[in-house]
């Protein structure tokens, strides 16, 4: 068994804090930001970052569904962190200036592998499938808020 890492990263033409904000909204649009891959969302208590307690299930490929029952922290300015329940599944957002209105975001999730040849395979393919879900969330994001930045 080895830890599988998958990050990607998206600039967006919208005020950090604004940014951080739609993350943080699992009541409203971070629901809005969810791809395909996500169903049964469903938040059980909270609803706006800290404290909040979601549950989905990820459909990463056509065999492999997760489900997740993911509690939020923010240990620090600008970062959300999602802890599953039900694995060692952590995915972290982490939102900062990158010049004027303008914010970067990058996640990350961190999971332990599975050994042998099967986890050989999912920490050669599982990070880029998981990058290609992130980046349509990410855009998502984008439309998001720089909608609201324009308005």
């Amino acid at each position: 068994m080895g830890q599988v890492e998958a990050t990607t990263q998206r600039e967006i033409a919208a005020d950090p804090e604004d940014v951080f904000d739609a993350l943080a909204d699992y009541s409203g649009v971070r629901r809005r930001l969810l791809p395909e891959h996500f169903s049964e969302y469903e938040v059980r208590a909270g609803g706006d970052g800290k404290g909040t307690l979601v549950h989905w299930k990820l459909q990463a490929t056509s065999k492999r569904v997760r489900d997740c029952l993911m509690e939020v922290d923010e240990p620090t300015d600008g970062q959300l962190v999602e802890k599953d329940r039900t694995s060692s599944m952590v995915t972290t957002w982490v939102v900062t200036p990158a010049g004027e209105g303008r914010a970067l975001v990058t996640v990350t999730t961190t999971w332990q592998g599975a050994g042998g040849v099967g986890g050989f395979f999912e920490r050669t393919f599982a990070p880029k499938g998981l990058g290609r879900i992130y980046d349509q969330i990410l855009a998502r994001l984008a439309a998001e808020t720089e909608k609201q930045e324009k308005a």
